[in-house]
């Protein structure tokens, strides 16, 4: 069966601007592998929006790169999401992201620094590794370009 074509959506009701165009069609086997890890990723991403140290926004990235190779619906709807749109969105015109998720991010990795230097029982090295990967994720997240102010104002906060 090949695979589904679709065309970008365009902003109708809602002025959301359409998801890119997709990727050349793939073998079946692919499509599936794809999709499995766009819905891994996906659910991974849910599961880091509760769980503190665990990130959303590299997990919901990673969904749609998969779902935009593998589903168009899928990416479609994450695409067009309150939540994960505007993450897309704003990564897929020049990487940027929004002041808010820089704070977020660095907000709960300093608590997950915290935490793990009081827990006891944990060798050194593993305090220090975790701290310093946390550390250049910072880094490298707030070398990251904001989207323009008009831009992050029209995102719903949450």
């Amino acid at each position: 069966m090949p695979e589904e074509k679709s065309e970008p959506q365009t902003a109708s009701t809602n002025s959301l601007p359409a998801p890119p165009l997709q990727h050349a069609e793939r073998p079946v086997v692919v499509r599936w592998l794809l999709m499995a890890f766009a819905v891994f990723c996906l659910v991974m991403g849910v599961i880091g929006i509760i769980v503190p140290g665990l990130p959303t926004t590299v997990f919901i990235l990673m969904a749609g790169w998969a779902a935009a190779r593998s589903s168009p619906r899928l990416h479609g709807w994450l695409w067009n999401h309150r939540l994960f749109g505007p993450m897309l969105q704003e990564w897929a015109n020049g990487g940027r992201v929004s002041r808010k998720t820089k704070w977020s991010a660095t907000i709960v990795m300093s608590l997950c620094a915290c935490m793990l230097f009081l827990l006891g029982g944990t060798p050194i090295w593993v305090k220090m590794t975790a701290n310093g990967c946390m550390a250049c994720v910072l880094v490298w997240l707030w070398l990251r370009p904001e989207p323009p102010a008009s831009s992050s104002a029209a995102a719903p906060e949450h």
